[in-house]
C-alpha cells in the first residue's frame, strides 16, 4: 500500500513542479482596500498589474482541493487547449507557442515534467502492463520454464561433480569443462529472471576459469591461465597491452572494472538502477534530441535552436503520454491490436504532422525529413540508454 501512496504522491508532485515551471501565479492572498498583499501595489482590477496575483482568493477546503487538481492536471483552460492540439495538431501547437502564444498553452517543459511523473506513477501501479491479458501470465510461464531448466541443470551438475570424483585422470579434463559450462549456463538463466548469479566466480563466460577435483573453481589455475594469456598477448602486441594496462590501473579503469563485476554478480540491481535513472535523467533526452532535430531541418531558414527545443520537448512529452495511455489500455485488457498499433504507427505519423505544420513543409519534403528524423531518433535513444547503462555500472 505504501508503494501506491508513494506513486500517487509522485504524480501530485509532478503536477505541482510542472505548475511551478509554467510560472503561473495563483492567488495566495486577499486584497484589503485594493492593495495587493503579495507586492503591496495598488490594484485597480481583478488582478495585480505588477505581479499578476488575483485580488480575491479563497480560504476554503474546496479551494484547497481545487488548487491540487489544478496543479496536477491544469483543469482550467490551458489543459483543454493544449492536450487536443498536442495529440492531433502538434505542429500548430509548436508553431503557435514559438510565435508567442504562450499564455494559452502549457509550456513544453511543464508538460514534459508532468508526462515523466505520470509515467513513473502509472508504472509504479502497473509493473508489467504489456503482459498477456493484462496480467503476468506470460512472465509466470517464462519464469517457470527458466526455473525448471535451472533445476535440471543443477541436478546434472551434481551428477557431474560425483562423476568427476570417480573419473580417471584422462577423463577429468573433459568433465571439468562440462562442469564449468553448466555453471555458466546456470548463471545465464539467472540473468533472465533478474536473479543473483548462483556461481559468480565463473561469470557468464569466463575464459580462464578452471575446475578442481571437487567441482569448484581453481583460482590458482585461472590466475596462471590469465598470466599466460597476457604474456602471449604482450608478445603479439605489446603497445596495445600497455595501453590497456594503463587504463585498467587508472582510477576510471578500476571503477569500471568494479562496476562490471557488480553488474555481473547482481544483474537485478543493474536493472533497478537503469529504471530509476531513466526517470531521474529523462530530461537528457531534450539536449540529446535538439542537435538531431537541427540536422533533420538543416537548410530551412528562419528557425532557431529555441524552435527546435520546443519541437523536441513537445514531441517527447507526447510520446511519454502515449506510452502511459497504451500501458493503461494493456493493463485493463484492451486488445493487443489496439495499443500495439498505437505504439507502432502513431508516433511516426505524429512526428510527420508536427514536422510539416511546425516548419511549413510540403508533404514530400516532410516525408523525406521524417525518414532522417526517425533515424536520428533511434540514435538519440541509443545514446540515452548508453548513458543510463554507464550510470548504472559506474554509479
Amino acid at each position: 500500500m505504501s508503494e501506491e501512496l508513494e506513486a500517487m504522491g509522485t504524480a501530485v508532485e509532478g503536477g505541482l513542479i510542472a505548475k511551478a515551471v509554467d510560472a503561473e501565479n495563483m492567488g495566495a492572498s486577499d486584497g484589503e482596500g485594493h492593495i495587493c498583499l503579495n507586492c503591496s501595489s495598488k490594484v485597480t482590477g481583478r488582478y495585480c498589474t505588477e505581479c499578476g496575483q488575483p485580488l480575491h482568493i479563497h480560504r476554503s477546503i474546496g479551494a484547497f482541493w481545487h488548487d491540487i487538481l489544478h496543479g496536477v492536471l491544469h483543469f482550467e483552460g490551458k489543459f483543454w487547449r493544449t492536450l487536443p492540439l498536442l495529440f492531433w495538431k502538434p505542429g500548430h501547437l509548436t508553431r503557435r507557442y514559438v510565435r508567442g502564444e504562450r499564455a494559452k498553452f502549457i509550456s513544453p517543459m511543464a508538460l514534459f515534467l508532468f508526462s515523466v511523473f505520470m509515467m513513473f506513477a502509472v508504472f509504479s501501479f502497473i509493473e508489467s502492463p504489456f503482459s498477456a491479458d493484462g496480467n503476468d501470465s506470460e512472465t509466470v510461464g517464462f519464469n517457470g520454464a527458466v526455473t525448471a531448466e535451472s533445476q535440471e541443470i543443477e541436478a546434472r551438475l551434481q551428477d557431474k561433480i560425483k562423476e568427476l570424483e570417480a573419473a580417471s585422470e584422462a577423463d577429468k579434463a573433459e568433465v571439468r569443462a562440462q562442469i564449468l559450462d553448466m555453471k555458466q549456463n546456470r548463471n545465464v538463466l539467472a540473468t533472465m529472471t533478474m536473479s543473483e548469479l548462483p556461481y559468480p566466480e565463473v561469470g557468464l563466460g569466463e575464459d580462464f576459469a578452471a575446475i578442481d577435483d571437487s567441482g569448484q573453481v581453481d583460482e590458482s589455475s585461472r590466475t596462471a591461465n590469465v598470466g599466460a594469456e597476457e604474456q602471449n598477448a604482450s608478445r603479439g602486441n605489446g603497445n596495445r597491452l600497455g595501453i590497456w594496462s594503463d587504463l585498467e590501473n587508472s582510477g576510471f579503469g578500476k571503477m569500471l572494472k568494479s562496476g562490471l563485476e557488480r553488474a555481473n554478480k547482481n544483474p537485478s540491481l543493474l536493472f533497478y538502477k537503469l529504471k530509476a535513472n531513466g526517470y531521474k535523467f529523462a530530461w537528457l533526452l531534450i539536449p540529446i534530441s535538439i542537435p538531431f532535430v537541427w540536422l533533420a531541418l538543416i537548410g530551412r531558414r528562419g528557425y532557431h535552436f529555441y524552435d527546435h527545443a520546443v519541437f523536441a520537448t513537445y514531441s517527447i512529452a507526447f510520446m511519454s503520454l502515449l506510452f502511459v495511455v497504451c500501458a493503461i489500455l494493456a493493463a485493463i485488457g484492451a486488445p493487443d491490436e489496439i495499443w500495439g498499433a498505437l505504439l507502432l504507427f502513431y508516433p511516426p505519423f505524429h512526428i510527420y504532422r508536427q514536422l510539416r505544420h511546425a516548419y511549413k513543409l510540403s508533404r514530400p519534403e516532410a516525408l523525406v525529413r521524417l525518414s532522417f528524423l526517425l533515424i536520428f531518433t533511434v540514435i538519440s535513444l541509443t545514446l540515452f540508454f548508453v548513458i543510463l547503462l554507464a550510470l548504472g555500472i559506474l554509479g
